[in-house]
């Protein structure tokens, strides 16, 4: 099975290609993604349809979708999905018969992660985790070459671990969660507090905003930080001090070679991957008497979760 298609499926926009086994998008297409659950089935079976009409799709054998929600045990069910009004639903199946190939379903950081492990920043490495830093934290955990999803389906969500007892209230219901203090959402929480407390030091990002600083979003942090402005840098350098305290607890549990970081947020580079660095370093228990895994940037892109859940249908 050399080619499959790979569907990535957002709130937004359904992104579909044919990949080859060496995790080439051949072909590809984009399409807004519908309000119903049935018409966003019907889209992506529509994709699919489209793409085994080009020379290259002729030949695909299986559909892999990745979906941004809780994916059932045998890939096939959407449990729930925090965007899309899926709930329990057999998307699997729904979208097998439109499109007349199998197909399998898997969380989208998790076909991220295995497209980071086969083809891109964790290739070479058995045991990898790969950690998403967009307006939440998400992740993927491969150890001994084997995708980790739990009894349920549902492992590696790391973005709700929690860090800080009684801490900051969480969209998952709980407090402390990991993600309300290394996301791009924490970002930009602290650029908003920043320019409350010192209007002088967050100058250049209360103008980058247009004055407005309730307008303030990573996008724009990353430009100001980019450009060298002192303050813009300290608030990633704050962002990479929780994602290094909290790498170094997936380390002590997990214990990978390689930490891949991607997401938006991550395209800053080293001015958050460094402070990240060096907070890991600190916080790994008996840090100086065992081996220290790598951290390292994502290399796929906005394509790894086609890649991904094309690799997994081709390997499923």
């Amino acid at each position: 099975m050399e080619l499959t298609i790979g569907v990535d499926v957002g709130g937004t926009k359904i992104a579909a290609g044919v990949v080859d086994a060496d995790g080439r998008i051949l072909e590809r297409l984009r399409v807004p993604t519908p309000e119903s659950v049935d018409a966003i089935d019907a889209s992506i079976a529509e994709a699919v349809e489209q793409l085994k009409q080009t020379e290259t799709g002729r030949q695909v054998a299986a559909v892999g979708v990745a979906a941004a929600g809780f994916v059932n045990e045998h890939r096939t069910v959407v449990r729930f999905a925090p965007n899309i009004a899926w709930r329990e639903h057999p998307l699997a199946e729904a979208v097998g018969k439109r499109a007349g190939l199998p197909v399998i379903v898997e969380n989208d950081a998790n076909a991220a992660a295995w497209a980071e492990y086969r083809f891109g920043a964790g290739r070479g490495s058995t045991d990898v985790a790969t950690v998403t830093v967009g307006t939440g934290v998400g992740g993927g955990i491969v150890l001994d070459g084997q995708l980790i999803r739990g009894a349920y389906g549902i492992a590696a969500e790391i973005g709700h671990l929690r860090v800080v007892p009684n801490g900051r209230a969480c969209g998952c219901g709980q407090t402390g969660c990991w993600e309300q203090y290394a996301s791009g959402r924490a970002l930009a929480r602290s650029a908003f507090e920043l320019a409350i407390r010192d209007p002088k030091a967050a100058a250049p990002l209360i103008e980058a905003a247009g004055g407005k600083i309730d307008g303030l979003v990573g996008s724009m942090i990353t430009e100001v930080a980019l450009s060298g402005d002192p303050a813009a840098i300290g608030l990633f350098s704050e962002l990479g001090r929780w994602l290094g305290e909290g790498i170094a607890a997936l380390a002590n549990v997990l214990d990978p070679a390689v930490v891949v970081i991607g997401g938006g947020v991550a395209e800053v580079g080293d001015l958050l991957l460094e402070p990240a660095r060096k907070a890991y370093t600190l916080h790994l228990s008996g840090g100086a008497n065992r081996p220290h895994l790598q951290i390292r940037p994502a290399l796929m892109g906005n394509d790894a979760g086609i890649i991904g859940a094309a690799d997994l249908a081709r390997s499923r």
